[in-house]
């Protein structure tokens, strides 16, 4: 019985440890989706290591923004006419559910043009396990024409940049797989 818990327990701390990988990435970081100071979005997605689970939440004015997710053809022309999905809510998350290239931009008038347009690329060497597919408008799913295999699209070049981990979530079940284990055995 007693190996029959600690299979269990190590089990647990296996699926901790996986999920503790998935990353939330606030796009344009602190100053958000938006067009005022020129933020680079193409440098800010290459400084990131995008995988699966990982979460980017768009936040920006709903006054003024909005967040698209398009195809390829339409990304690099700022074609806002037919998109994927659309998002208004101001703080939009979407979950990362699949391999290749995603596209977003804001769909009002002139913000694409001027660089509110950004190309999450998540390549296949993902640290993270795969999530179940999701059927919230808001996962990342795979229409076929919503993303770009990574050999007709140029990866953003590496970065040494880190994502934010969920070090205390990980920390805190090693944690109170150590206490179970101290009390029962």
């Amino acid at each position: 019985m007693a190996l029959v818990e600690r299979g269990m327990v190590l089990s647990i701390m296996m699926v901790a440890m996986q999920i503790s990988y998935a990353a939330v990435y606030k796009v344009g970081d602190s100053a958000g989706w938006t067009t005022l100071g020129n933020i680079d979005y193409k440098k800010w997605a290459a400084t990131k290591n995008f995988q699966l689970g990982d979460t980017i939440i768009f936040e920006y004015s709903a006054k003024f923004h909005n967040v698209m997710r398009v195809t390829h053809a339409m990304y690099k022309s700022c074609n806002a006419s037919s998109p994927i999905a659309t998002f208004t809510t101001g703080n939009d998350t979407i979950k990362i559910t699949n391999h290749g290239h995603h596209f977003f931009f804001c769909g009002v008038p002139g913000h694409c043009q001027a660089g509110q347009k950004v190309d999450i690329n998540v390549l296949k060497v993902s640290v993270a396990a795969s999530p179940a597919p999701s059927s919230s408008p808001s996962a990342l799913a795979s229409p076929a024409e919503a993303t770009v295999p990574a050999s007709n699209v140029p990866a953003p070049s590496p970065s040494n940049a880190a994502p934010q981990k969920f070090i205390a979530l990980k920390m805190m079940l090693a944690f109170l797989a150590m206490q179970f284990l101290a009390v029962n055995f």
